[in-house]
Protein backbone atom coordinates (compact mmCIF):
# COMPACT_ATOMS: atom_id res chain seq x y z
CA UNK A 1 0.00 0.00 0.00
CA UNK A 2 1.44 3.57 -0.79
CA UNK A 3 1.40 6.11 1.54
CA UNK A 4 -1.04 8.41 -0.64
CA UNK A 5 -3.50 5.05 -0.14
CA UNK A 6 -2.81 5.13 3.67
CA UNK A 7 -3.43 8.72 3.89
CA UNK A 8 -6.99 7.94 2.61
CA UNK A 9 -7.52 5.15 5.32
CA UNK A 10 -6.84 7.71 8.20
CA UNK A 11 -10.25 9.41 7.22
CA UNK A 12 -12.18 5.94 7.95
CA UNK A 13 -11.06 4.91 11.56
CA UNK A 14 -12.11 1.67 12.58
CA UNK A 15 -12.31 0.79 16.37
CA UNK A 16 -10.45 -2.49 17.87
CA UNK A 17 -6.78 -2.03 17.64
CA UNK A 18 -6.72 -0.88 21.02
CA UNK A 19 -4.76 -3.89 21.74
CA UNK A 20 -1.89 -2.00 20.29
CA UNK A 21 -2.81 0.79 23.19
CA UNK A 22 0.73 3.30 23.66
CA UNK A 23 1.32 5.80 26.78
CA UNK A 24 -1.38 7.78 26.74
CA UNK A 25 -0.51 11.14 25.94
CA UNK A 26 1.86 13.30 27.91
CA UNK A 27 0.49 15.30 30.39
CA UNK A 28 1.97 18.61 31.18
CA UNK A 29 4.64 18.89 33.54
CA UNK A 30 4.71 17.71 36.57
CA UNK A 31 7.09 19.66 37.94
CA UNK A 32 4.42 22.46 37.48
CA UNK A 33 1.66 22.46 39.73
CA UNK A 34 -1.19 25.47 40.27
CA UNK A 35 -1.56 27.38 43.61
CA UNK A 36 -5.06 27.13 44.07
CA UNK A 37 -5.85 24.50 47.06
CA UNK A 38 -6.82 21.46 44.95
CA UNK A 39 -10.59 19.27 45.21
CA UNK A 40 -10.17 16.37 47.89
CA UNK A 41 -8.85 13.74 45.30
CA UNK A 42 -6.41 15.95 43.23
CA UNK A 43 -4.36 14.76 39.98
CA UNK A 44 -1.01 14.24 40.78
CA UNK A 45 -0.04 17.08 38.67
CA UNK A 46 -1.60 19.66 40.54
CA UNK A 47 -1.00 17.91 44.05
CA UNK A 48 1.12 20.31 46.46
CA UNK A 49 3.34 18.60 48.78
CA UNK A 50 3.09 17.94 52.14
CA UNK A 51 5.93 20.43 52.75
CA UNK A 52 4.22 23.45 51.84
CA UNK A 53 2.76 23.56 55.16
CA UNK A 54 5.86 25.36 55.88
CA UNK A 55 4.74 28.80 57.16
CA UNK A 56 5.53 32.02 54.90
CA UNK A 57 8.88 34.13 56.12
CA UNK A 58 7.84 37.01 58.20
CA UNK A 59 6.96 39.96 56.04
CA UNK A 60 9.08 43.08 56.02
CA UNK A 61 7.83 46.71 56.83
CA UNK A 62 7.12 47.64 53.11
CA UNK A 63 4.97 44.16 52.74
CA UNK A 64 3.04 44.64 56.04
CA UNK A 65 2.17 48.58 55.07
CA UNK A 66 0.80 47.19 51.52
CA UNK A 67 -0.85 44.22 52.92
CA UNK A 68 -2.49 46.88 55.86
CA UNK A 69 -3.96 48.80 52.81
CA UNK A 70 -4.82 46.13 50.45
CA UNK A 71 -6.63 43.95 52.97
CA UNK A 72 -10.26 44.87 52.22
CA UNK A 73 -9.64 44.33 48.45
CA UNK A 74 -8.58 40.29 48.82
CA UNK A 75 -10.83 37.52 48.79
CA UNK A 76 -10.98 33.67 48.97
CA UNK A 77 -12.89 32.19 46.33
CA UNK A 78 -14.17 29.18 47.00
CA UNK A 79 -15.83 26.39 45.26
CA UNK A 80 -19.17 24.61 47.32
CA UNK A 81 -21.02 21.64 46.38
CA UNK A 82 -24.58 22.73 45.61
CA UNK A 83 -26.07 20.01 47.84
CA UNK A 84 -24.72 20.37 51.56
CA UNK A 85 -22.52 23.68 50.72
CA UNK A 86 -19.11 21.49 50.98
CA UNK A 87 -16.15 22.38 50.05
CA UNK A 88 -14.46 21.60 47.26
CA UNK A 89 -11.71 24.25 46.40
CA UNK A 90 -10.49 27.35 47.55
CA UNK A 91 -8.12 30.14 45.42
CA UNK A 92 -8.35 33.92 46.12
CA UNK A 93 -9.64 37.02 44.33
CA UNK A 94 -8.88 40.65 44.15
CA UNK A 95 -11.71 43.65 44.29
CA UNK A 96 -10.63 45.91 41.14
CA UNK A 97 -10.99 49.26 42.18
CA UNK A 98 -14.40 50.87 43.35
CA UNK A 99 -16.70 48.39 41.75
CA UNK A 100 -17.78 44.79 42.43
CA UNK A 101 -15.69 43.13 39.71
CA UNK A 102 -13.02 40.33 40.87
CA UNK A 103 -10.48 38.69 38.99
CA UNK A 104 -9.22 35.15 39.47
CA UNK A 105 -7.69 32.25 37.68
CA UNK A 106 -10.29 29.98 35.35
CA UNK A 107 -8.59 27.01 37.19
CA UNK A 108 -9.44 28.53 40.72
CA UNK A 109 -13.29 28.43 39.03
CA UNK A 110 -13.14 25.59 36.40
CA UNK A 111 -15.63 23.66 38.41
CA UNK A 112 -18.81 25.74 38.48
CA UNK A 113 -17.47 27.17 35.48
CA UNK A 114 -17.88 23.50 33.67
CA UNK A 115 -20.96 22.06 35.88
CA UNK A 116 -22.92 24.83 37.51
CA UNK A 117 -25.68 22.47 38.33
CA UNK A 118 -23.44 20.39 40.71
CA UNK A 119 -20.78 23.47 42.20
CA UNK A 120 -21.51 26.98 43.52
CA UNK A 121 -19.09 29.79 44.15
CA UNK A 122 -18.32 31.94 47.55
CA UNK A 123 -16.41 34.44 48.23
CA UNK A 124 -15.20 35.58 51.67
CA UNK A 125 -12.97 38.90 53.05
CA UNK A 126 -10.37 39.14 55.56
CA UNK A 127 -13.19 40.31 57.92
CA UNK A 128 -15.09 36.90 57.47
CA UNK A 129 -18.19 38.39 55.53
CA UNK A 130 -18.81 36.22 52.73
CA UNK A 131 -21.63 35.97 49.80
CA UNK A 132 -22.27 34.29 46.47
CA UNK A 133 -20.15 35.03 43.23
CA UNK A 134 -21.35 35.24 39.45
CA UNK A 135 -19.37 34.27 37.00
CA UNK A 136 -19.25 36.64 34.29
CA UNK A 137 -16.21 35.47 31.72
CA UNK A 138 -13.30 33.27 31.41
CA UNK A 139 -9.93 33.23 29.31
CA UNK A 140 -8.61 29.62 29.32
CA UNK A 141 -5.68 30.22 27.11
CA UNK A 142 -3.74 32.65 30.34
CA UNK A 143 -5.75 31.16 32.99
CA UNK A 144 -8.24 34.14 34.16
CA UNK A 145 -11.74 35.19 35.56
CA UNK A 146 -13.78 37.62 36.18
CA UNK A 147 -16.36 37.47 38.69
CA UNK A 148 -19.16 39.56 40.24
CA UNK A 149 -19.72 39.96 43.70
CA UNK A 150 -21.79 41.76 46.40
CA UNK A 151 -19.90 43.92 47.64
CA UNK A 152 -17.52 47.06 46.10
CA UNK A 153 -13.50 47.49 46.45
CA UNK A 154 -12.16 50.35 48.47
CA UNK A 155 -10.25 51.38 44.96
CA UNK A 156 -6.83 49.77 46.47
CA UNK A 157 -5.86 47.62 43.16
CA UNK A 158 -6.61 49.23 39.56
CA UNK A 159 -5.95 48.16 36.48
CA UNK A 160 -5.28 51.52 34.31
CA UNK A 161 -4.77 51.30 30.24
CA UNK A 162 -1.15 52.53 31.43
CA UNK A 163 0.04 49.33 33.75
CA UNK A 164 3.46 50.16 35.31
CA UNK A 165 6.79 48.57 33.89
CA UNK A 166 8.86 46.10 35.53
CA UNK A 167 12.47 46.04 36.19
CA UNK A 168 14.38 42.86 36.35
CA UNK A 169 14.99 42.30 40.47
CA UNK A 170 12.39 44.19 41.22
CA UNK A 171 10.32 43.63 44.61
CA UNK A 172 6.75 42.16 43.77
CA UNK A 173 4.34 41.03 46.77
CA UNK A 174 1.57 38.00 46.34
CA UNK A 175 -1.37 38.19 48.39
CA UNK A 176 -3.89 35.30 48.58
CA UNK A 177 -4.85 32.80 51.53
CA UNK A 178 -2.15 30.18 51.58
CA UNK A 179 -3.30 26.84 51.79
CA UNK A 180 -6.71 27.70 53.32
CA UNK A 181 -4.72 29.13 56.99
CA UNK A 182 -5.77 32.81 56.36
CA UNK A 183 -4.35 35.70 54.25
CA UNK A 184 -0.91 36.62 53.95
CA UNK A 185 1.17 38.50 52.26
CA UNK A 186 5.11 36.78 50.46
CA UNK A 187 7.76 38.83 49.54
CA UNK A 188 10.06 38.65 46.10
CA UNK A 189 11.36 39.13 43.13
CA UNK A 190 10.69 40.14 39.31
CA UNK A 191 12.42 38.19 37.07
CA UNK A 192 11.46 38.78 33.74
CA UNK A 193 9.28 37.14 30.82
CA UNK A 194 9.12 33.32 30.74
CA UNK A 195 9.60 31.93 27.27
CA UNK A 196 9.05 28.67 27.71
CA UNK A 197 5.40 29.12 28.25
CA UNK A 198 3.12 29.02 25.44
CA UNK A 199 1.89 32.20 26.52
CA UNK A 200 2.99 34.66 28.20
CA UNK A 201 4.00 34.33 32.39
CA UNK A 202 6.00 35.83 34.71
CA UNK A 203 9.18 34.24 36.90
CA UNK A 204 8.23 35.65 40.43
CA UNK A 205 10.88 34.66 42.55
CA UNK A 206 8.79 34.34 45.91
CA UNK A 207 6.96 31.92 47.45
CA UNK A 208 3.09 31.13 46.06
CA UNK A 209 1.22 28.30 48.20
CA UNK A 210 -1.94 26.52 47.29
CA UNK A 211 -4.76 28.81 47.80
CA UNK A 212 -2.88 32.13 46.47
CA UNK A 213 -3.96 31.44 43.27
CA UNK A 214 -6.00 34.48 41.61
CA UNK A 215 -4.37 36.72 44.08
CA UNK A 216 -2.83 39.75 43.25
CA UNK A 217 0.86 40.57 42.94
CA UNK A 218 1.58 43.72 43.17
CA UNK A 219 4.84 46.22 43.22
CA UNK A 220 6.47 48.42 46.01
CA UNK A 221 3.58 51.44 44.93
CA UNK A 222 0.36 48.99 44.72
CA UNK A 223 0.56 48.79 40.93
CA UNK A 224 -0.78 45.12 39.83
CA UNK A 225 1.83 43.08 37.99
CA UNK A 226 0.48 39.93 37.21
CA UNK A 227 -2.16 37.49 38.79
CA UNK A 228 -0.77 34.89 41.01
CA UNK A 229 -0.69 31.14 38.94
CA UNK A 230 1.53 28.48 39.87
CA UNK A 231 5.26 27.42 40.88
CA UNK A 232 7.51 24.75 40.05
CA UNK A 233 7.63 21.64 42.89
CA UNK A 234 11.31 21.18 41.79
CA UNK A 235 12.71 24.26 42.51
CA UNK A 236 13.22 26.72 45.04
CA UNK A 237 10.98 29.89 45.01
CA UNK A 238 10.15 29.37 41.60
CA UNK A 239 6.78 30.93 40.99
CA UNK A 240 5.03 32.47 38.15
CA UNK A 241 2.08 34.91 37.03
CA UNK A 242 -0.20 36.08 34.71
CA UNK A 243 1.13 39.14 33.15
CA UNK A 244 -1.72 42.01 34.15
CA UNK A 245 -2.50 43.12 30.52
CA UNK A 246 -3.92 39.85 30.30
CA UNK A 247 -6.54 40.67 33.29
CA UNK A 248 -7.02 44.19 31.61
CA UNK A 249 -8.13 42.97 28.11
CA UNK A 250 -10.99 40.41 30.03
CA UNK A 251 -12.08 43.42 32.38
CA UNK A 252 -12.40 45.22 28.93
CA UNK A 253 -14.49 42.42 27.44
CA UNK A 254 -16.65 42.04 30.51
CA UNK A 255 -17.37 46.17 30.37
CA UNK A 256 -18.86 45.66 26.54
CA UNK A 257 -20.36 42.23 26.81
CA UNK A 258 -24.52 41.97 28.00
CA UNK A 259 -25.56 38.75 30.07
CA UNK A 260 -22.74 36.55 31.07
CA UNK A 261 -22.97 33.22 28.86
CA UNK A 262 -25.42 30.22 30.55
CA UNK A 263 -23.47 27.75 29.48
CA UNK A 264 -19.44 28.30 28.96
CA UNK A 265 -18.44 25.44 27.78
CA UNK A 266 -18.98 26.73 23.76
CA UNK A 267 -16.97 29.51 25.12
CA UNK A 268 -14.28 27.32 26.52
CA UNK A 269 -14.11 25.64 23.45
CA UNK A 270 -13.75 28.21 20.75
CA UNK A 271 -10.80 29.24 22.80
CA UNK A 272 -9.56 25.78 22.79
CA UNK A 273 -9.84 25.77 19.14
CA UNK A 274 -8.47 29.27 18.63
CA UNK A 275 -5.05 28.02 20.76
CA UNK A 276 -4.55 24.78 18.66
CA UNK A 277 -4.65 26.74 14.98
CA UNK A 278 -1.68 28.61 16.50
CA UNK A 279 -0.32 25.84 18.06
CA UNK A 280 -0.15 23.74 15.05
CA UNK A 281 0.94 26.83 13.16
CA UNK A 282 4.28 27.44 15.07
CA UNK A 283 4.65 23.55 14.75
CA UNK A 284 3.84 23.10 11.10
CA UNK A 285 5.05 26.37 9.56
CA UNK A 286 8.93 25.55 8.89
CA UNK A 287 9.87 21.89 8.13
CA UNK A 288 10.58 19.76 11.52
CA UNK A 289 14.19 19.03 11.79
CA UNK A 290 15.85 15.56 11.22
CA UNK A 291 17.59 13.87 13.94
CA UNK A 292 19.77 10.71 13.04
CA UNK A 293 19.26 7.26 15.64
CA UNK A 294 21.22 4.79 13.80
CA UNK A 295 20.28 4.80 9.74
CA UNK A 296 17.22 6.44 10.22
CA UNK A 297 16.21 9.87 10.42
CA UNK A 298 13.65 11.16 12.64
CA UNK A 299 11.64 14.80 13.08
CA UNK A 300 11.80 16.40 16.38
CA UNK A 301 11.00 20.27 17.17
CA UNK A 302 12.92 22.36 19.42
CA UNK A 303 11.90 25.35 19.99
CA UNK A 304 10.83 27.89 23.03
CA UNK A 305 7.65 25.88 23.66
CA UNK A 306 9.15 22.04 23.50
CA UNK A 307 12.26 20.88 24.80
CA UNK A 308 14.17 17.63 23.82
CA UNK A 309 15.65 14.49 25.86
CA UNK A 310 17.41 12.16 25.16
CA UNK A 311 18.81 8.37 26.87
CA UNK A 312 20.09 5.35 26.25
CA UNK A 313 20.61 2.08 28.05
CA UNK A 314 24.40 1.66 26.77
CA UNK A 315 25.84 0.78 30.01
CA UNK A 316 23.48 -1.67 30.95
CA UNK A 317 23.57 -5.52 30.99
CA UNK A 318 20.70 -5.67 28.61
CA UNK A 319 21.08 -8.14 25.24
CA UNK A 320 20.17 -5.06 23.09
CA UNK A 321 20.70 -1.46 22.87
CA UNK A 322 17.83 0.89 23.06
CA UNK A 323 18.22 5.12 22.62
CA UNK A 324 15.48 7.18 23.29
CA UNK A 325 14.27 10.91 22.28
CA UNK A 326 11.47 12.89 23.32
CA UNK A 327 10.06 16.21 22.77
CA UNK A 328 7.08 18.13 24.55
CA UNK A 329 5.73 20.61 24.83
CA UNK A 330 6.63 22.23 28.54
CA UNK A 331 2.77 23.93 29.45
CA UNK A 332 -0.75 22.88 28.45
CA UNK A 333 -3.95 24.85 28.80
CA UNK A 334 -5.81 23.72 31.92
CA UNK A 335 -9.07 22.53 31.78
CA UNK A 336 -10.54 21.07 34.76
CA UNK A 337 -8.62 19.41 37.73
CA UNK A 338 -8.75 15.80 35.26
CA UNK A 339 -8.55 16.86 32.33
CA UNK A 340 -5.59 19.45 30.66
CA UNK A 341 -4.87 19.94 27.04
CA UNK A 342 -3.56 21.70 24.17
CA UNK A 343 -0.31 20.08 23.70
CA UNK A 344 1.66 17.95 21.32
CA UNK A 345 4.92 15.51 21.85
CA UNK A 346 7.34 13.29 20.00
CA UNK A 347 8.81 9.96 20.77
CA UNK A 348 11.10 7.52 18.95
CA UNK A 349 12.79 4.35 20.48
CA UNK A 350 15.85 3.09 18.71
CA UNK A 351 15.60 -0.66 19.33
CA UNK A 352 18.72 -3.20 18.16
CA UNK A 353 20.62 -6.28 19.19
CA UNK A 354 23.62 -8.33 17.87
CA UNK A 355 22.74 -10.89 20.61
CA UNK A 356 19.61 -11.66 19.66
CA UNK A 357 18.58 -13.88 17.00
CA UNK A 358 15.66 -12.51 14.39
CA UNK A 359 12.86 -14.34 16.15
CA UNK A 360 13.68 -12.98 19.94
CA UNK A 361 14.44 -9.97 18.73
CA UNK A 362 11.02 -9.55 16.42
CA UNK A 363 9.00 -11.02 19.72
CA UNK A 364 11.23 -8.28 21.70
CA UNK A 365 10.09 -5.27 19.25
CA UNK A 366 6.29 -6.61 18.98
CA UNK A 367 6.07 -6.78 22.87
CA UNK A 368 7.83 -2.90 22.88
CA UNK A 369 5.10 -1.94 19.85
CA UNK A 370 1.75 -3.38 22.11
CA UNK A 371 2.81 -2.40 25.49
CA UNK A 372 1.37 0.98 23.73
CA UNK A 373 -1.46 2.99 25.79
CA UNK A 374 -3.67 5.08 23.59
CA UNK A 375 -6.30 5.76 26.59
CA UNK A 376 -8.92 4.65 28.43
CA UNK A 377 -12.11 3.23 27.32
CA UNK A 378 -13.92 4.67 30.68
CA UNK A 379 -12.92 8.63 30.74
CA UNK A 380 -15.40 10.94 31.68
CA UNK A 381 -13.89 13.30 29.50
CA UNK A 382 -12.76 11.66 26.05
CA UNK A 383 -14.31 8.68 23.87
CA UNK A 384 -12.47 5.74 23.65
CA UNK A 385 -9.91 5.67 21.25
CA UNK A 386 -11.14 4.61 17.83
CA UNK A 387 -7.97 3.14 16.18
CA UNK A 388 -6.77 1.81 12.72
CA UNK A 389 -3.81 -0.01 11.63
CA UNK A 390 -2.11 -0.83 8.55
CA UNK A 391 1.57 -1.47 7.04
CA UNK A 392 2.02 1.38 4.84
CA UNK A 393 5.48 2.85 2.99
CA UNK A 394 6.62 6.32 2.65
CA UNK A 395 9.37 7.54 0.36
CA UNK A 396 11.81 5.90 1.72
CA UNK A 397 11.05 3.17 4.45
CA UNK A 398 8.55 0.54 4.92
CA UNK A 399 6.23 1.16 8.55
CA UNK A 400 3.68 -0.60 10.55
CA UNK A 401 1.41 2.23 11.61
CA UNK A 402 -1.18 2.54 14.06
CA UNK A 403 -3.48 5.88 14.41
CA UNK A 404 -5.89 6.48 17.28
CA UNK A 405 -8.47 9.41 17.99
CA UNK A 406 -10.47 10.27 20.30
CA UNK A 407 -13.28 13.20 20.78
CA UNK A 408 -14.07 15.01 23.51
CA UNK A 409 -17.10 14.61 25.35
CA UNK A 410 -17.84 18.18 26.22
CA UNK A 411 -16.01 20.27 23.87
CA UNK A 412 -17.44 19.58 20.42
CA UNK A 413 -14.65 19.95 17.66
CA UNK A 414 -11.47 18.74 19.59
CA UNK A 415 -10.09 15.46 19.47
CA UNK A 416 -7.10 14.10 20.86
CA UNK A 417 -4.70 12.05 18.15
CA UNK A 418 -2.16 9.45 18.77
CA UNK A 419 -0.30 8.11 15.59
CA UNK A 420 2.63 5.20 16.28
CA UNK A 421 4.50 3.47 13.92
CA UNK A 422 7.86 1.40 13.83
CA UNK A 423 9.82 0.32 10.83
CA UNK A 424 9.86 -3.03 9.49
CA UNK A 425 13.00 -3.06 7.10
CA UNK A 426 15.34 -4.84 9.32
CA UNK A 427 15.49 -8.05 11.24
CA UNK A 428 17.61 -6.85 13.86
CA UNK A 429 16.72 -3.12 14.30
CA UNK A 430 13.31 -1.36 15.00
CA UNK A 431 12.73 2.31 14.71
CA UNK A 432 9.41 2.76 16.82
CA UNK A 433 7.54 6.47 16.80
CA UNK A 434 5.13 8.47 18.58
CA UNK A 435 3.14 11.77 18.17
CA UNK A 436 0.59 12.83 20.27
CA UNK A 437 -1.40 16.11 19.38
CA UNK A 438 -4.26 16.88 22.24
CA UNK A 439 -6.89 18.97 22.05
CA UNK A 440 -6.69 19.45 17.84
CA UNK A 441 -9.59 19.77 15.24
CA UNK A 442 -9.75 16.77 13.21
CA UNK A 443 -8.24 18.74 9.64
CA UNK A 444 -4.99 19.47 12.30
CA UNK A 445 -4.52 16.59 13.73
CA UNK A 446 -4.88 14.31 10.85
CA UNK A 447 -2.44 17.47 9.15
CA UNK A 448 0.31 16.55 11.82
CA UNK A 449 0.14 12.45 11.73
CA UNK A 450 0.79 12.61 8.05
CA UNK A 451 3.48 15.31 8.40
CA UNK A 452 5.15 13.15 11.00
CA UNK A 453 4.91 10.22 9.17
CA UNK A 454 6.19 11.37 5.84
CA UNK A 455 9.61 12.80 7.68
CA UNK A 456 10.34 9.60 9.13
CA UNK A 457 12.88 8.01 6.95
CA UNK A 458 16.51 6.11 6.23
CA UNK A 459 19.65 7.75 4.85
CA UNK A 460 19.94 6.35 1.28
CA UNK A 461 22.29 3.34 1.19
CA UNK A 462 23.37 3.45 4.96
CA UNK A 463 23.97 0.36 6.28
CA UNK A 464 22.99 -0.57 9.85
Amino acid sequence: MKFSDYACLLASLCAGAGAHAAPAPAPAPAAATTASTPPAKPPPATAAPAAEHAALPPPSSAAQKLYTAARADILQVRVLLKNGRTQSSVGSGFLIGTGDLVVSNYHVVSQFALDPDTYVGEWVDTSGQRGNVELLAVDVLHDLAVLRVNRHGTGFFKMPEALAPLTQGQYLYSMGNPLDLGFAISEGSYNGVVTRSFYDQLMFTGPINSGMSGGPSVTANGDVAGVNVSKRLDGELVSFLVPARYAQQLLAKVAQQGKPPKDFKPLVTAQLLAHQEVMLARLLDTPLSLKAMGPYRVPVRESDQMRCWGRSNVKSDKPYLLDNTSCAMESAIFISGALQTGQVSMRHEFLRSSELGPLRFSELASASFKNESFGSYKSAHLTGPQCTEQFVKNTTLPLRAVLCVRAYRKFTGLYDFALLAASTDEPLMSLQSRIDARGVSYANGMRVTRTFLEALSRESGRKP
